[in-house]
């Protein structure tokens, strides 16, 4: 599967290879936010009327609205200095050897075409602002399910794509959700029709390779009744000493009987502010699983929502996250039971070293229409030494008494027990310290489909490698 961590540990070979793409000075950029600017991406895409005015009034609610004051800071984002469109290359393509040989070479050392081949039954990739590849095998095509860009969604299913696009995440929903609205390019659409189901999950990847630039795809999932689906989303970004941003956004939607699980690695570069808005909406006996590891980033603020507006609705939302020197990771989630005998279970844990914070925020809320709901939160936070930081902040919003609610949370650091029981078993206190760290996010791993856990461990010993003992 896709090589996540590659910012890590590919050679200087690659990283020149990011480089000359990222600055070559054919690509084009866009900077700022003006109307102007809008009303040329607009035109370039060849939008239709509608979208264009959504961008508008993004535009007008974006600059109407304050930053969030509750959460990290963020003030120091000058919009001004961000490249808000970078199109590396002209159009889509469906056949891999298509693909520029620059941006290619990038993607090869990811591992998408190889993964693709193996254990996939579509995948995209984008590049900066531009989706430049997508594909589905046929026989998917043949059951009527529609997987492709959004730009393509838009040309192409006007209709599919216009009466569910923003109706989760309303474009007021919070000022950079507006600012996504304003921008958004690239991304993904699927429609899975009634009662198909996939064998093999879809991918898509997401590569910010411009410095000092924002990535705004817009990901829409259709899941209708009966239907089941597996969907991954790879984030990386190389390290540069711009700050750049990601504010992108995913609207989901699970039908009556229908299924999803959408599992997320996103292992930006420490300049990242990742900004970014997830939502689901749920009906009758639907489920949607969300498994997340959030790795990178200098700021994240990530709290998906899941709204479970059908009867016996569920969700089960993991999640980790593991914050480094100078990282704030401010995540969560967020879950509204409107419905009666609807359930949700949380798994979340975090690792915090040097200095990193990590902050679990939820925030539930059981309506009165929602009789005989059960709920399952257990948080855990794992501390490195004694300048890391970790804070669990829940939010219980309960309206009916006929209501099962169970919620626990922890927040430790390692047992010196632990390890000097390790330690006289002939490890080394680093190898001792770095088991029982991979221990602690196991759990979490065995939700991820396999080449993702891998990836995910491969991920924790590099920021383990050097910073332990």
């Amino acid at each position: 599967m896709a090589k996540t961590d590659i910012n890590n540990y590919v050679d200087n070979e690659t990283r020149n290879i990011y480089n000359s793409v990222a600055l070559n000075e054919s690509i084009e950029k866009k900077y700022g936010l003006t109307k102007e600017i809008l009303e040329e991406i607009s035109k370039d895409k060849n939008e239709p009327k509608w979208v264009l005015d959504i961008r508008l009034k993004a535009l007008d609610t974006f600059f109407k609205m304050e930053d969030p004051d509750w959460g990290p800071d963020i003030s120091y984002l000058d919009l001004s200095k961000l490249a808000t469109y970078v199109k590396p290359v002209e159009g889509q393509v469906r056949n891999w050897e298509d693909v520029p040989e620059d941006i290619r070479d990038i993607f090869d050392k990811l591992g998408i075409p190889e993964s693709e081949k193996k254990a996939l039954a579509g995948s995209g990739a984008q590049f900066d602002s531009e989706v430049v590849y997508h594909n589905l095998t046929e026989d998917l095509k043949k059951q009527g399910i529609i997987y492709t860009s959004f730009d393509e969604g838009l040309r192409d299913y006007p209709e599919l794509v216009k009466k569910y696009f923003s109706k989760a995440v309303p474009i007021n929903d919070h000022k950079y959700i507006a600012l996504h609205y304003a921008l958004f390019s690239g991304g993904s659409f699927v429609y899975i029709p009634k009662n198909a189901k996939l064998d093999r999950p879809l991918q898509s990847y997401f590569r910010l390779n411009a410095p000092g630039a924002g990535q705004f795809e817009h990901t829409l999932i259709i899941v209708d009744e009966g239907a089941d689906l597996q969907f991954i989303e790879g984030c990386s970004a190389p390290g540069y000493n711009e700050l750049n941003l990601h504010a992108g956004c995913v609207e989901l939607f699970v039908e009556k009987n229908a299924s999803l699980r959408f599992s997320t690695i996103e292992n930006w570069s420490k300049n990242m502010l990742n900004l970014n808005t997830k939502k689901c909406f749920v009906g009758e006996n639907g489920k949607i699983e969300w498994i997340m590891g959030s790795f990178g980033s200098k700021v994240s603020m990530l709290y998906p929502l899941s709204v479970l507006n059908g009867e016996g609705a569920k969700v089960e939302f993991t999640n980790i996250s593991f914050a480094g020197k100078g990282q704030n990771l401010d995540t969560g989630l967020k879950i509204i039971h409107n419905a009666p005998r609807t359930s949700s279970i949380v798994n979340a844990k975090s690792i915090s070293k040097d200095g990193g914070i990590c902050t679990f925020r939820s925030n539930v809320h059981v309506k009165k229409n929602a009789p005989k709901s059960k709920l399952s939160l257990s948080c855990e936070s794992l501390m490195l030494d004694s300048i890391s930081r970790s804070d669990t902040i829940p939010v219980d919003t309960i309206e009916t008494d006929d209501v099962t609610f169970a919620h626990e949370a922890k927040i430790g650091k390692i047992s010196d027990q632990a390890i000097f029981y390790l330690m006289s078993r002939g490890l080394s206190e680093e190898e001792a310290k770095a088991l029982i760290v991979r221990g602690f996010a196991e759990p979490i791993a065995k939700a991820f489909p396999v080449e993702y856990a891998v990836e995910m461990n491969r991920l924790i010993d590099l920021e383990l490698e050097g910073s332990i003992g």
